[in-house]
């Protein structure tokens, strides 16, 4: 009976997905404006709850299946549809061209004329004439700028289409692989189908990382039904989702004394995009030279050829992204900016993951490092409070190997926070996520958490230094 309700649970979920992707197209008001999206997405991830709930009572060899096989239907399900919160997919796809077309990605804005004979029809839809007799832009993610130097009117699909590429190289070099097998024809499924391959082989990864540890294989599930999963990683198709599997290879190199390959994998994820690099702190703690040295050199690698080719130049649009994400006027820190508004909320921002990254650094079990990835990872996502749930993808795995759903409140939040663009609102959803975290946190750490907590409060350092916490990781995390 529960293999039966966990299954239809699945189908539903595959459903929804599709119908969220299909129907309700995040861009198009004529369907009523954002919030059937919101409700649908509401109940994909009330399924998700359900099933894990279900998924406890199977059995562990049918559980497996089970994981399995509603990863495959649901990410399946997620490839039914264009992207529909974001057109990220369509600048990875017009760089992995003007790579494989032996242009630097860093050279050219996708709007420069001289770039016109690579434009694919999809990316670049010719105007068309409005009702005022004028060239204009027409379709549901379609964008109109003028053509730099020409002036003429240039329709896209690709966002900030006058500044270059903010992507390291190891995501850019994925791109053109991408692009390479597939040609510029293919719409948005090519890296789609690249984010799904991606999902259903970090979940069978974390099969087996799981049985070999000796613990639960149904947490697995946490990763593989997830809803932010199926629709950043898949749909939307996000980078991050490489970054989030190397990262979760990193970890489980390092774990197993494999500090080298830990740091090259660590370096290729922070080459991905620069996001995994809070990834690297839970994994100095042992052979910390090693993984530093692995690190960087791939990262130095990897980078080398772009700097022949573009010099300064690759650094892109990052500096220009984060002023105008207001990460540098500290405006973007959302909880932080209640008591340190304007450039303080920065630099309260940077204290706090400093102090966050020196806990783990410190408390990390060398040979389990999971924990202490899942609260660098996640206390680092609430201090910053990005507006993109993406960023959340490379947390979901240390959730799935810890087994801490509570977890899963902070993608949760950001998802509320890309679709309801209510400061207010978001700061509502983030507080609930720490009071939930915070609550289950004390719960697991059992009957004497308070008191233990309030001896840390009084006496920071001698309580950290005391026998009976030395080392214990929820004690480290009830103290973060």
């Amino acid at each position: 009976m529960r293999i039966v309700m966990t299954g239809l649970l699945l189908v539903a979920s595959a459903v929804g997905t599709a119908l969220s992707i299909t129907v309700l197209p995040y861009y198009d008001d004529k369907t009523g404006g954002v919030l059937p999206l919101v409700w649908v997405t509401a109940g994909l991830w009330i399924l998700f709850t359900l099933s894990l709930i279900t998924l406890r009572g199977v059995r562990t060899r049918a559980a497996i299946v089970l994981v399995l096989l509603g990863s495959i239907a649901i990410g399946g399900a997620a490839m039914a549809g264009p992207p529909n919160t974001s057109t990220d997919s369509a600048r990875y796809a017009w760089d992995g061209i003007v790579q494989n077309a032996g242009i630097s990605p860093y050279d050219y804005v996708p709007a420069d004329p001289a770039l016109a004979k690579l434009r694919p029809e999809w990316l670049f839809p010719a105007a068309v004439l409005t009702s005022d007799g004028m060239p204009g832009c027409t379709g549901a993610r379609i964008m109109t700028v003028k053509e730099p130097g020409t002036g003429d009117v240039l329709c896209t699909a690709i966002n900030r289409s006058k500044v270059t590429t903010i992507y390291p190289p190891a995501g850019e070099m994925f791109f053109a692989a991408v692009r390479f097998l597939t040609g510029p024809g293919p719409q948005y499924w090519p890296m789609q189908l690249a984010g799904l391959l991606i999902s259903l082989g970090t979940t069978a990864l974390l099969l087996r990382a799981l049985i070999a540890r000796g613990r639960d294989p149904r947490w697995a599930a946490l990763w593989g039904w997830c809803p932010l999963i199926a629709t950043e990683g898949v749909t939307n198709s996000h980078i991050d989702i490489v970054g989030a599997m190397l990262v979760f290879v990193a970890t489980l190199l390092v774990s197993t004394r494999r500090p080298v390959l830990g740091g090259i994998a660590l370096g290729i994820a922070i080459s991905i995009k620069l996001i995994p690099v809070i990834g690297s702190f839970a994994l100095l703690r042992r052979n910390p030279v090693r993984v530093i040295l692995g690190a960087v050199g791939v990262f130095a690698v990897l980078y080398l050829p772009y700097i022949l080719a573009s010099g300064v130049g690759v650094l892109g649009y990052l500096p220009g992204y984060l002023g105008e994400e207001g990460y540098t006027s500290g405006t973007r820190f959302i909880m932080i900016s209640l008591v340190a508004p304007g450039v303080a909320a920065l630099v309260v921002a940077v204290i706090l993951i400093l102090i966050t990254a020196a806990l783990t650094w410190w408390k990390s079990n060398p040979d389990d490092p999971w924990l202490a990835q899942l609260v660098m990872i996640g206390v680092t996502l609430l201090i910053v409070t990005p507006r993109y749930p993406w960023y959340a993808l490379i947390l979901v795995p240390m959730i799935a190997m810890t087994g801490r759903w509570e977890w899963l409140a902070v993608p949760l939040a950001l998802t509320e926070r890309l679709l309801l663009p209510s400061v207010d609102l978001a700061r509502l959803t983030v507080t609930l996520g720490i009071v939930l975290i915070v609550a289950v946190t004390l719960y697991r750490a059992g009957p004497g958490a308070l008191s233990r907590l309030g001896g840390v409060i009084r006496h920071p350092l001698g309580g950290a230094k005391t026998p009976e916490n030395r080392g214990s990781l929820d004690q480290y995390v009830t103290e973060t």
